[in-house]
């Protein structure tokens, strides 16, 4: 279809966007469906609330717990150098990383939305911006796409601005005619004051168009003569757009472009939670929960329609004199007050008793247990107390089954970053880095030690050095003293260090991401207990071991034990290897023997 300029364009996308899909007789609106999601979550009826209806929100806890059981830290995120001869810089980059980059542009916030919205909807969608940090799409915002692919075609975003806010726009150069504008910001803030009206019963404007300007964003291939405003129709380029919508004083809609301008690649990257075939958002976490949510609403409607009528006190009478003298009932009757009884006559209570309320009330409980193992949400992983007599290792049991769901998703989020960092936030470490500077960071146990070890060889080598030039002879004891005097020094120091990056250290270095999630995923109390019972039988008979270990066969046996219990045997090395007796050279005269020339070779610095 042709479509005359952009206005045209917009307004068909955004009616035909209204229209649902058919995905195999399926009926599907990515638009209800994004509203339904929403409205769930927050415990919010698609008819509207109100004080007579109750709603038992089931859905807001399961997504909670999903927030929560596939988060990904940003100090998960390890950048390296792909670079063997340089690869030793890579704890620069990741110091840099965490302690500079990552408090600088909030990425931290980024991780958080695009995962809560890929759990909600079934996609989250990021997008690239000027800066080192993308931006999380709100899918509510978007206001046309190709629902059955939200990449294949253009993508309309809508935005309200504020006339402050879109001002503060002009930095990025919407209004500007060089831009390709038809307006500037100042005049489409005048005209949209004519959008405004006003209530006749306060007076007051109540058209949010007037306080707050319609703007659309759009962008994908488009025709060339969206840009030029000639007659190109046929030829399609990859484009921007920047349009407003504003009425003037005759009423009529009317639009005004305020930026364009053709784009290198597609600015989005979308992550699907679980893909469906034909659909442009994936299984979202609230849509799962919908059917358990609609009945169990029915239920507590249902619960609370017979309280009600277990609240009211009917009596029922016999004799027509009791509603002669009653006519009003009992309601000004005292407490403890005798009513006398003509002959024939008798007055009783009807019994109001609900006594269907239990089936309502396990059909409560029968969709909130089914709602749960949909959304893999174990009592053990809400943090509920286990069933009395349940066995500590079923409730273990349990909890790391019910995290293979979430640990799964993870891992595919986890991908989702690495493309993120690689094709986008990298560029911008990479430009700040090889500027250079010195920021303070404070080193856990392992960085401590490698730092500490890197500067004792470093420093001892320059010792060394000094020693040669100076004409002395050098010893293993001189060496080692100074060695252990250095050490001693740094350690007294701390574990905050000023790091300093020098200008141009990172020049041509290639930079590569990892998103490791072995430290979030693991369970650190059963690797604990694991270690301590290792630990335990080391240290009962250490002898015993070593001589153990001294048979091959049983040292490999060792090292598969550490590793089917997801311990790295690495750690345990010197423990299970042979020990080798090493000769020490004789010494004359009681002269500590020299270094020979293999020893003063200097090791990798920092």
């Amino acid at each position: 279809m042709r479509y005359a300029n952009i206005y045209d364009y917009i307004e068909s996308q955004e009616t035909e966007y209204q229209q649902p899909i058919s995905i195999n007789g399926w009926d599907w609106s990515m638009k209800d469906h994004i509203q339904t999601s929403f409205y769930y979550k927050h415990g919010r009826l698609l008819g509207g609330n109100d004080d007579l209806t109750p709603v038992k929100n089931i859905t807001r806890p399961i997504l909670n717990l999903q927030y929560r059981a596939e988060d990904i830290d940003v100090k998960d995120v390890v950048l390296y150098v792909d670079d063997p001869d340089s690869y030793h810089l890579s704890f620069l980059v990741k110091k840099y990383h965490d302690d500079v980059f990552i408090p600088e542009n909030d990425l931290d916030t980024f991780f958080d939305e695009v995962k809560e919205a890929k759990i909600d909807y079934g996609g989250g969608l990021a997008k690239k911006m000027s800066g080192a940090r993308p931006e999380n799409v709100d899918l509510q915002s978007i206001a046309f796409c190709d629902q059955t692919n939200l990449m294949s075609a253009p993508l309309g975003i809508r935005h309200y601005y504020n006339p402050a806010e879109l001002k503060d726009m002009g930095k990025q150069g919407w209004g500007d005619e060089a831009n390709g504008a038809t307006m500037s910001l100042e005049e489409l803030i005048e005209l949209s004051e004519y959008s405004k009206e006003d209530d006749t019963e306060t007076g007051r404007e109540n058209d949010t168009s007037g306080a707050y300007i319609e703007v659309y964003e759009v962008h994908g291939v488009l025709p060339k003569s969206f840009l030029d405003d000639g007659d190109d129709d046929y030829e399609y380029v990859r484009q921007m757009h920047i349009v407003a919508f504003y009425k003037n004083k005759d009423d009529d809609r009317r639009g005004a472009i305020l930026f364009r301008k053709e784009e290198k690649e597609n600015p989005f990257k979308l992550h699907l939670r679980d893909k469906i075939y034909s659909r442009g958002l994936g299984y979202g976490g609230a849509e799962e929960l919908f059917e358990p949510q609609v009945w169990t609403n029915y239920d507590v409607i249902r619960i609370n329609d017979m309280l009600d009528a277990a609240s009211k006190v009917v009596l029922k009478g016999v004799g027509t004199d009791l509603k002669v003298r009653y006519p009003n009932g009992l309601h000004d009757v005292d407490n403890l007050q005798i009513i006398e009884l003509s002959e024939g006559e008798d007055l009783g209570q009807i019994d109001t008793t609900p006594r269907s309320m239990a089936l309502f009330q396990q059909s409560v409980a029968d969709w909130e247990t089914h709602a749960q193992k949909t959304g893999s949400a174990t009592e053990a992983l809400l943090g509920e107390q286990p069933h009395a007599g349940t066995p500590f290792r079923s409730q273990e049991r349990q909890v790391i089954e019910a995290k293979g769901l979430h640990e799964y998703r993870k891992e595919k989020y986890a991908r989702f970053l690495e493309e993120v960092y690689q094709d986008w936030i990298i560029p911008h470490i990479q430009k700040e880095i090889v500027k250079g500077g010195k920021f303070l960071t404070e080193l856990t146990t392992d960085e401590m030690q490698f730092v500490v070890d890197k500067l004792v060889t470093k420093q001892a080598n320059k010792f060394i050095k000094e020693l040669i030039l100076q004409g002395q002879a050098v010893t293993r004891e001189q060496v080692e003293l100074f060695k252990a005097q250095t050490r001693e020094k740094l350690a007294k120091q701390g574990n905050k260090k000023f790091v300093e990056i020098l200008k141009g250290e990172f020049n041509d270095k290639p930079l590569r991401v990892k998103v490791s999630i072995a430290s979030a995923s693991k369970d650190l109390a059963g690797m604990t207990d694991k270690m301590v019972n290792i630990f335990r039988q080391i240290i009962s008979n250490p002898q015993a071991f070593q001589q153990a270990m001294q048979i091959p066969e049983m040292a490999a046996t060792f090292n598969n034990i550490l590793e089917y219990s997801g311990i790295t045997p690495a750690v345990y090395a010197g423990l299970s290897a042979p020990q080798q007796q090493v000769s020490q050279p004789q010494q004359q005269g009681g002269v500590t023997p020299e270094l020979d020339s293999d020893e003063l070779q200097t090791n990798p610095q920092i």
